[in-house]
């Protein structure tokens, strides 16, 4: 396993793949993705997870966090997530926060993140929005 910063053009066919496979590619581009910095998981030289950190104010948003099927529930994304903690406290981000669909706030929550009151619809998903305090 290899965790390292990767190009938006290396995640996007991931996020695809795991989130809406069903849609369009440019669906699931966001903006500011070339001004974000994209981290991937690799298993035997093959990406297989993603996660993207957009600087903000007040700290980063992390969007786009997304496994490939056929690899999820193998704990990957858990020590992708980890390690994208990490990587951001290391650039003295003093908050994190994600808009998490409601049915993977159990899962967020284990690695710290809280939930707000801030919650959302989105192409037929519930989300809420989850933060963390780094620093």
């Amino acid at each position: 396993m290899l965790i390292k910063e990767i190009t938006v053009d290396e995640a996007l066919p991931i996020r695809h793949q795991a989130m809406w496979p069903d849609k369009d590619l440019d669906f699931v581009r966001v903006s500011g993705d070339d001004e974000a910095f994209h981290l991937g998981l690799f298993v035997d030289r093959e990406l297989v997870s993603v996660v993207s950190v957009f600087k903000k104010e007040g700290g980063a948003q992390f969007r786009k966090f997304a496994t490939l099927p056929k690899h999820q529930g193998k704990g990957l994304g858990s020590k992708l997530l980890v390690y994208m903690i990490g990587y951001v406290q290391k650039k003295k981000i003093s908050k994190i926060w994600c808009n998490a669909r409601v049915a993977k706030v159990d899962f967020y929550s284990g690695f710290g993140l809280t939930t707000t009151k801030q919650t959302f619809q989105k192409s037929g998903m519930d989300y809420v929005v989850m933060e963390k305090e780094l620093i």
